[in-house]
């Protein structure tokens, strides 16, 4: 089976798994999980931030960062595409008493900086959501956000007194596509949510990276939401085993993604394709769409079709080169009988 569908649907190898059940273990929630409290450090310390702390999820990281930044009534300047503001449930409105104030995304994913400035509330002004938190995601969509552009927005951000926060679930494959380290990519930033669990093939976890302080406070959300795990060193470990050797063949990743783009862009009844990082998009005609995706199923390639605008297909580990040349092979059958 080729998996096309997200770069989630990874495996551990069984490497990984070794390293999971040889990790040594205590109790987290005490603070005393010698594997949870290497892997915090080592994210931490990558980052350019004084402390760390494992989460679960993205979803449950993004949502503990926000409530540290942020108090009961305060809001977060987003992208109305943002994973934080879009995909994770409304958790910072419904869990953290946060008002999201979306922002339209500019091509690029950047948020335009007048835009940002325009709904800024005026502080002190009972009518208003106190404005506290700038959250940026990088990758957006597969496409790594410009570091000029981060600078500025953060620069802007704290020089109003806000605090920034990156949903870097996929910061990995910014760094590795852009050639910046992650401690240049997170060094703007108060906080930064880390994932391993999707291009970094582990099976579940994220690290919230920033300061000391932040972290203390973020701690405690973690408990209040659920997120305090007793031996969790054997995930921890998967993520640990993931630093190691999982970040720099993300680069086969990205090439895999380009070379299935580049092979969709030579079949008929494509109307458009683009690629980022390890993502790629791919418009085809509705009038081919139900039959293709059938031809991919009945092949065992498994793709989120989209009848109504670009269907997305992720290259991740588990995705070899042969596989890539298998997926276009098939479209290329199908669409060449239309």
């Amino acid at each position: 089976m080729i998996d096309l569908r997200s770069d989630t649907v990874t495996r551990p190898t069984e490497a990984m798994l070794k390293a999971m059940t040889q990790a040594p273990v205590g109790d987290d929630v005490l603070g005393d999980d010698p594997t949870i409290i290497r892997l915090q450090a080592a994210v931490a310390e990558r980052a350019g931030k004084e402390a760390g702390l494992f989460f679960p999820s993205g979803t449950q990281s993004n949502l503990g960062a926000l409530m540290a930044h942020c108090e009961r009534g305060d809001e977060y300047l987003v992208g109305q595409l943002a994973h934080t503001y879009k995909y994770e449930g409304g958790g910072a409105a419904v869990l953290g008493s946060i008002q999201p104030q979306p922002i339209e995304n500019a091509a690029d994913g950047t948020l335009p900086l007048e835009k940002l400035k325009a709904a800024v509330k005026v502080k002190g002004n009972p009518h208003f959501a106190n404005t506290r938190t700038l959250a940026l995601e990088n990758t957006f969509s597969g496409k790594v956000i410009p570091q000029s552009y981060v600078r500025e927005a953060t620069d802007w951000a704290h020089s109003i007194g806000l605090s920034t926060h990156l949903d870097g679930a996929r910061v990995f494959n910014a760094s590795v596509a852009s050639g910046l380290s992650l401690k240049q990519l997170c060094e703007t930033f108060d906080s930064v949510s880390i994932c391993f669990s999707k291009g970094l093939g582990a099976p579940v976890g994220s690290v919230l990276a920033g300061s000391k302080a932040l972290i203390d406070k973020a701690y405690r959300w973690r408990k209040v939401l659920g997120g305090g795990m007793r031996q969790g060193g054997i995930l921890a470990a998967a993520c640990l085993y993931a630093l190691d050797h999982n970040v720099e063949r993300l680069a086969q990743d990205h090439a895999n993604a380009e070379r299935l783009a580049a092979g969709f862009k030579t079949l008929p009844y494509v109307k458009s394709v683009s690629q980022a990082t390890n993502m790629v998009m791919i418009d085809f005609e509705p009038s081919v769409c139900e039959g293709l995706f059938a031809a991919f199923k009945a092949q065992d390639i498994l793709v989120l079709g989209a009848y109504g605008g670009p269907t997305r297909m992720v290259t991740h580990l588990d995705v070899s080169e042969a596989d890539v040349d298998r997926v276009v092979a098939v479209a290329q059958a199908y669409l060449s009988k239309r």
